[in-house]
């Protein structure tokens, strides 16, 4: 790997942990530093939406609303530089809770991949398409009967 190859590499890690950040402190601003303006983002396999950056904010603030505790773990992650441009797919394990009735924690968990098209910016790395792909759910949504 040529130094190039290693610091690419570097900030797209940097990159997907700051969307992990972002996501799990609400951060939408910090959010909006992890795409390119015209990126495509898709979380229609967990029951969100496809859309523009500005539509996923608006809808996953909102969304997220009822989980005051989430925590996004990505790891496995494979990238594939080609230039200023690079694909990448990772895992995600991503609990979410909310509190339930006796003083807890209702959680529900997700776990998947993330498909990822980067691209570099004036500003460095950012993705231009995010693909979640849901593998399983443990719980249910508020408001959902239980599926386990």
């Amino acid at each position: 790997m040529t130094p190039q190859e290693i610091a690419d590499r570097i900030e797209i890690d940097d990159l997907i942990t700051r969307y992990a950040t972002a996501v799990d402190t609400k951060d939408w601003d910090l959010y909006r530093t992890v795409f390119t303006d015209d990126a495509v983002i898709d979380y229609t396999s967990a029951g969100g939406i496809r859309g523009s950056l500005g539509e996923v904010v608006e809808w996953l603030s909102h969304a997220l609303k009822l989980f005051p505790m989430t925590q996004h773990l990505i790891t496995n992650r494979h990238v594939v530089l080609d230039g200023d441009t690079a694909t990448g797919r990772s895992y995600y394990y991503n609990p979410l809770g909310r509190p339930d009735d006796k003083g807890g924690m209702q959680l529900l968990f997700f776990g998947g991949y993330y498909n990822d098209r980067f691209r570099r910016t004036a500003d460095g790395w950012r993705i231009a398409e995010r693909v979640e792909e849901t593998a399983w759910v443990e719980g249910s949504l508020p408001g959902a009967p239980p599926q386990n």
